[in-house]
């Protein structure tokens, strides 16, 4: 049985080309979306297993989207499709539900697995970045929802700009301070918050509303 796919990307050239890049696999491509509104509506008319959906779009990008999902395609699996690995991005998509989440730049191979992984139910494929950061998120969970860890005002700044996904170099160059006192802040947030790496941190300022 083929899974049913529906492709929401704002550029024709990646919905038709991811379209035409699934022909002769087990995925049938069920409808193209060129916005969020569009993907909404096609969800509910086509009820896909699984939506390969385009972080950023117009009239409701992928993120915002997602939110909605579950009403108009309950039973539809979600893989996010992104042009750049931004930890923040990662951690919302953790966040709104997301299955998976995939970079355009992929082979065709890893993007047909991501989909048929899907919508088995199977674990994230990617490198276990996804399914680590949703792990992160698991175990945090209580402790970010209850406990309040003091952060100083520029720790905080400095959190905000590595859930953006930016540089230690662009953020000393938007704070205006040396890129060794970047690395100092970096360290002294992991520890404070207790996790290992900068996409933990960016987990952690999602669900603490830090970035949006």
């Amino acid at each position: 049985m083929s899974v049913r796919l529906l492709i929401a990307d704002d550029h024709e050239v990646i919905r038709v080309g991811l379209a035409t890049m699934l022909k002769g696999s087990e995925i049938e491509v069920v409808g193209l979306a060129a916005n969020g509104k569009e993907a909404l509506a096609l969800a509910e008319q086509t009820k896909p297993d699984v939506i390969l959906l385009d972080i950023r779009m117009p009239d409701g990008d992928g993120l915002e989207t997602l939110e909605h999902v579950r009403t108009k395609a309950p039973n539809a699996k979600v893989v996010m499709l992104s042009t750049y690995d931004n930890p923040t991005y990662v951690a919302r998509a953790v966040a709104l539900g997301a299955c998976d989440f995939v970079l355009k730049g992929s082979d065709r191979q890893a993007i047909i697995e991501t989909i048929m992984a899907a919508a088995a139910g199977e674990s994230p494929s990617r490198a276990g970045e996804l399914r680590r950061v949703a792990s992160a998120m698991k175990v945090r969970q209580v402790v970010v929802d209850d406990d309040e860890v003091p952060l100083t005002q520029r720790e905080t700044q400095v959190l905000r700009h590595v859930a953006l996904g930016l540089s230690n170099k662009e953020i000393g160059r938007s704070l205006e301070i040396s890129v060794e006192t970047v690395k100092e802040h970096v360290q002294n947030i992991l520890r404070k918050i207790a996790v290992s790496d900068r996409t933990q941190a960016a987990v952690w300022a999602v669900r603490k509303g830090l970035v949006e």
